[in-house]
This record gives structure tokens, sequence and C-alpha cells, in this order.
């Protein structure tokens, strides 16, 4: 191996644990972990306990984010700026690093500002103006704030038009597949550890609607927790027997319509007999949350941020009693969620 291949690889080689890179760097653990869920940075592997394990690679990021910071750049630039540093050639990496002047920074417009140029544009076709937005969306608020705050108020006014007969349901099918896209890109970024709790998301036999169900599985990436996401349409008896082989401990479901609910009652038993936790979100259990309890599980919330908060307290519980089995080998180190503004 050269010289240089080896110094890459003890680089990235995992040493220290979330305490030690606090007592070197001065960042709490709690905001290295929303940097984490956030931005994707730093990026830390998991010990075989499931605990978080810094290289100096990791660490090297901290330090870039902190003098950014000292600079007066919000953690998101910063992020960006690391980001696009990476991906020039050594000798053009300076002029990245060098300090901002307040003026360059991206400036937010209104929120119903941007969900109405987003509406426009996606149903227009123009896909580079649709880029430009979330682009300029992403540098200036958090990811959990572009989809709550952006991506599905677009939708649900896309829809309103349709209803309106503003648009037709071609327009509307451009700028669903588009936004949608942009999802599912958003929850490849996230990535999904190795190690702790499975969770798996799905619609149910006949519902298409899977913006909710997606936005969630998004969330629950960004939150370290490993998830996998099934789409639309998924057979319960499928789904259970793949939430048996991944050994799940929860499973999820989101149902907009009470005809796709009340052919799922038959079958939500299956799910219970394979995971220790059935939840279900949608518009139909958000108009009757007691729906959830009468098919064995319970009710996630209102949006993705509430389910969120609410399968990470209920996963918190689960470890709990498995802590009390000596056979349990997972660990779970869940963060705390924070929705707020940028960092």
């Amino acid at each position: 191996m050269s010289t240089l291949a080896a110094s890459q690889t003890t680089s990235a080689t995992p040493l220290f644990t979330a305490g030690e890179v606090e007592q070197r760097t001065g960042v709490p653990a709690t905001t290295l972990r929303q940097w984490e869920r956030r931005y994707g940075l730093p990026n830390p592997q998991r010990s075989t306990g499931g605990y978080r394990l810094y290289s100096q690679n990791d660490l090297s990021v901290i330090e870039f984010f902190k003098n950014k910071i000292a600079q007066g750049v919000s953690v998101s630039r910063a992020a960006q700026l690391y980001s696009l540093e990476q991906s020039l050639p050594s000798a053009q990496r300076s002029t990245v690093s060098s300090p901002m002047p307040s003026s360059a920074h991206p400036k937010a417009q209104p929120l119903d500002a941007m969900v109405a140029q987003l509406v426009d544009s996606t149903t227009n076709g123009d896909s580079l103006k649709a880029d430009r937005i979330l682009a300029q969306a992403y540098a200036t608020m958090p990811i959990e704030s572009v989809v709550l705050e952006l991506i599905q108020p677009t939708l649900i006014e896309v829809g309103e038009r349709w209803h309106r007969g503003d648009i037709n349901i071609a327009h509307e099918h451009q700028s669903s597949h588009y936004l949608r896209g942009k999802l599912h890109h958003l929850l490849e970024l996230a990535g999904s550890p190795r190690h702790g709790p499975t969770v798996i998301l799905a619609c149910p036999p006949g519902e298409w609607h899977e913006i909710g169900a997606l936005s969630i599985a998004i969330f629950m990436r960004r939150a370290g927790i490993r998830t996998h996401y099934l789409g639309a349409n998924t057979p319960i008896p499928d789904l259970a027997r793949f939430a048996r082989e991944v050994k799940a401990s929860a499973v999820m479901l989101s149902v907009s319509s009470s005809e796709v609910l009340e052919n799922l009652r038959p079958q939500a038993k299956l799910l219970l007999e394979v995971v220790p936790l059935v939840i279900y979100g949608g518009f139909a259990f958000s108009q009757n949350p007691g729906l959830a309890a009468e098919l064995g599980g319970q009710f996630a919330g209102r949006n993705a941020a509430e389910a969120l908060d609410f399968i990470l307290a209920q996963l918190e519980q689960i470890q709990l009693q498995r802590n009390t089995d000596s056979s349990s080998g997972d660990v779970l180190t869940l963060p705390s969620p924070s929705l707020g503004g940028v960092l």
C-alpha cells in the first residue's frame, strides 16, 4: 500500500466516540447528531453495538463547521461549502474556504412566495426554475422544513388548483412526479444505518398517495433510524413476511381513504403477529385517530414531524424493554429531534 493510500485509510478509520469528539472539539454530542441528521455531516460509522465512531476526517469536518460559524456562516451554508470544496481540485479549495461577504449569503424568500413559484414552475414543466427554488430552500432551511413547509404545501396547492379546474390532470401529474422524485432523492441521500432497530413504512393495497409515508421515511433516516420504505400499494401478507425477514421493530402504514381503510381491516392482524408495534397515519386516521386502536395499532400524528417524534419515543420504549433481555444486541442511540430554524 502506498504512503498516500495508507494515510487516507488512517484518516477514515473510525476511532473516537461521541464523548471523545466533544472533548476534542468543544461541540456537544447532541449538536453533532443534529448536524448529521440535517446535513449528513459529519458521517460517523457505527460500532457493532450501534454507537457512533468518528474518524479524523470527521474531526476535520467539525473544525470546518466551527470556523465557518465563527465567520457568521450558517451551518446549512457551511455544509454546502464543504461539499463544494470536496468536489474541487485541491488547488481551488482555498477560494471556497475563504470568508464570504455577507451579501453573498443566500437570502430566503417568504415561504408563500416560494410555494407559489414552485407550483407554477412544476405545473408548467419548468424544471430548471423549480430546481433553483429548491436549491435556495436547501441553502436556507433544514431539510425537514423544506419538506413540511415547501414541498408538501406545493402539492396541496397543486391539488386545489386541479379541483378548481385551474389546471388539468396532466399538469397535476407533472408536478407531483417532479416533487415525488425530489423526495425519493432526499431519501437516498439520507442513507441508512446498519445497526439499531428497523422500521418499515408502506402504503396498503389500493393506496397510491405515498407522499406522507415518503416524507416520514426521510425524517426517520435523517434521525438515524434504519428505515425500509416500500412505497404504494403494498400487499399486507408480503409486508408481514418482509417484516419478519428483517426483524422489524415497527411497521407504519399510511392510509388516505376510507375505502382503503376498510379493505385493510381484515388483514391488519397479520402485522400484529410479526412486529411489536404497528403505527397508522395519513388522512383517514387524522380524521379519526381512534381508528388506529381499532386495528390494534397506534396513531402516529397529523404530519411527518409529529410522526417522527412519536416513533422515536415508541422505539425508546421498545429498546428499554429489550435491554432487559441479555440476548438483545441492538443498542439504540436516538437523537433529540429539533425541527426549528437553521442552526
